[in-house]
């Protein structure tokens, strides 16, 4: 990864990881992938690697990840979906020309069609999300605790009590937080 850009924030659940491409999105927003060739890389880490990618497809990467935060989200607080959010989810899973195969070792992996294409690779990301805000997991979307950052990550834990998307960095930026709160208020007169 290079230097000159935000880390990739990864996590297990590909639809939602993609959403976390964009954080802090109530704060100051970092943009993980500002350039085409970045969403290569997050794709490439995801088992998805394609040949290249244009600005323009940049550009639906992007629409694709905000119709998923726009669903996830709306989910997670057991609101309607928004109608434009589940058009753009479901046209970019119809588009793809992704195919699912079984590794010799019995892992799933996903073949892109003959060119490797950004497109087949957001379909598989826009089926995911499907699955996942469909409820076909066991687990459930959330929202992060943090106010700057609410992303809508998927809670897989046994209690289903997760409070972070992320307990590196959201989770550790509020306990810090709290705790030089209370040290504040312990110094106090």
């Amino acid at each position: 990864m290079c230097a000159a850009f935000p880390d990739f924030r990864l996590g297990t659940v590909l639809a939602t990881s993609f959403t976390g491409t964009l954080s802090e999105r109530h704060g100051d927003a970092v943009e993980r992938i500002p350039v085409p060739h970045r969403l290569v890389d997050w794709l490439a880490v995801y088992g998805l690697a394609v040949d290249s990618c244009t600005a323009a497809q940049l550009d639906l990467a992007r629409e694709l990840r905000e119709a998923i935060h726009a669903a996830a989200t709306a989910a997670a607080l057991q609101e309607a979906l928004p109608a434009s959010a589940v058009h753009v989810i479901n046209d970019f899973s119809a588009q793809g020309r992704a195919a699912a195969i079984l590794t010799p070792e019995g892992e799933r992996r996903w073949r892109l069609g003959p060119e490797s294409r950004v497109e087949d690779a957001l379909s598989v990301i826009a089926a995911d999300a499907i699955s996942v805000i469909a409820g076909e997991r066991d687990g459930k979307l959330a929202l992060c605790a943090s106010p700057s950052c609410r992303a809508a990550f998927f809670d897989g834990s046994q209690s289903r009590t997760r409070k972070w998307c992320d307990m590196n960095t959201c989770g550790n930026r509020q306990k810090k937080a709290r705790y030089l709160a209370n040290q504040r208020k312990a110094q106090r007169p």
